[in-house]
């Protein structure tokens, strides 16, 4: 399985430091390249952080790749977007800051724990209870929506590769009907996956 999710154990400096620092780093990585990256070459001190960060938790590049490649006819569709309508430049900075963004997020997946994530995400969360806010419930759906990123550019992948299979040509119709089915069906089986877990809404 190359989405992420699938945890490397590990005893690296990335491992070892606490989920919270992991995702609080996280957050700012994705809001600092959002904010900032807006010309081609930003994005290579930014890439170069990333190189960094998985230097330091000892990720394999297989591995690291892995975690891209569900992304790539997404970000091939993306890009052809962005170029048709803004221009090269701009399809290069908007397909680079969401596949580092991926890649963050993935590396965040990688050495964190599940249940480690979900008490980080509920420590930070703590204060806001006393508002009448399910915080429990928060960050399970903040946990899965990072667990998530990659299963639709995942699904976007099968079809493409089912539809080249076939010996199909490419078609926006085509490729968007099957994927909305997948993920429908895949949010079926996630409810009913909580619901049998007590989580009822």
């Amino acid at each position: 399985m190359t989405m992420l999710g699938q945890y490397v154990p590990g005893a690296s400096l990335v491992h070892r430091m606490p989920p919270i620092a992991k995702l609080a780093i996280l957050v700012v990585a994705l809001l600092t390249m959002a904010i900032a990256v807006r010309q081609p070459w930003h994005l290579v001190p930014a890439a170069a952080l990333t190189v960094i960060a998985y230097g330091l938790s000892r990720i394999g590049p297989r591995a690291a790749l892995n975690q891209l490649r569900p992304a790539v006819w997404m970000l091939l569709f993306v890009g052809a977007f962005q170029w048709l309508f803004t221009g090269w430049q701009r399809a290069l900075v908007v397909c680079g800051v969401l596949g580092l963004s991926v890649a963050w997020a993935a590396l965040v997946s990688l050495t964190t724990r599940v249940l480690d994530m979900l008490d980080a995400i509920h420590t930070l969360l703590g204060p806001l209870r006393r508002f009448g806010v399910n915080t429990d419930r928060v960050g399970l759906v903040l946990a899965m929506t990072i667990r998530c990123i990659p299963l639709i550019s995942g699904l976007v992948a099968d079809v493409t590769e089912a539809r080249k299979a076939r010996g199909l040509g490419f078609s926006i119709r085509a490729l968007a009907v099957p994927v909305v089915i997948g993920a429908l069906r895949t949010a079926d089986a996630m409810g009913e996956a909580l619901a049998a877990r007590g989580v009822d809404d």
